[in-house]
């Protein structure tokens, strides 16, 4: 004959009540779902802030527009424009911007931080400069040049449109100094 099990022990044995087997899945299912989906929608909110670099954050009253797959944002500041340019991995002047400008190098003085990543120019002489961020950058009309490596370059810079080069006092043309 089997032997009758206390109460005590069959409580303990026992599956738990259905509620109790609900609350279990549910916080089984919390605990598998990504922490963002996990917390409260405050924190979630907060950490998601914490998350979005700024660098590629829409800039706050800035003007718009994507030139030949660069993403411009310009903002006046007296005078002059500010410009924040974020050029994708695999862009190239000569390929991307070329047909959209119709000249056969970028005919625009640069002057600015370079913020994120990594690119190079070429001068119309051959002459080459690397720059890797972070660097204060001043490029000389009549250049190519291309984003290296797989990171978006952003470039903060300062402009006084056709005048840049005269304000900023650069030469017309590339020169080795």
């Amino acid at each position: 004959m089997a032997k009758k099990k206390s109460k005590s022990t069959a409580r303990a044995t026992a599956k738990p009540a259905p509620k109790k087997r609900a609350k279990a899945k549910a916080s089984l299912k919390a605990a598998k779902k990504p922490a963002s989906k996990a917390v409260t929608k405050p924190v979630a909110k907060a950490a998601l802030k914490r998350v979005i670099n700024p660098l590629f954050a829409p800039m706050k009253g800035a003007q718009r527009r994507n030139v030949g797959h660069v993403r411009l944002e310009v903002a006046r500041a007296g005078a002059a424009r500010v410009k924040r340019m974020i050029y994708p991995p695999g862009f190239r002047w000569s390929v991307d911007m070329k047909p959209a400008i119709g000249t056969d190098l970028c005919v625009h003085a640069h002057v600015g931080f370079l913020a994120h990543g990594e690119f190079t120019i070429e001068y119309a002489d051959g002459c080459v400069v690397e720059f890797k961020a972070p660097q204060v950058i001043a490029i000389d009309p009549g250049h190519d040049g291309w984003v290296v490596g797989r990171e978006p370059v952003v470039l903060i810079e300062f402009d006084f449109e056709r005048d840049t080069v005269v304000r900023m006092g650069m030469p017309g043309t590339h020169r080795h100094d």
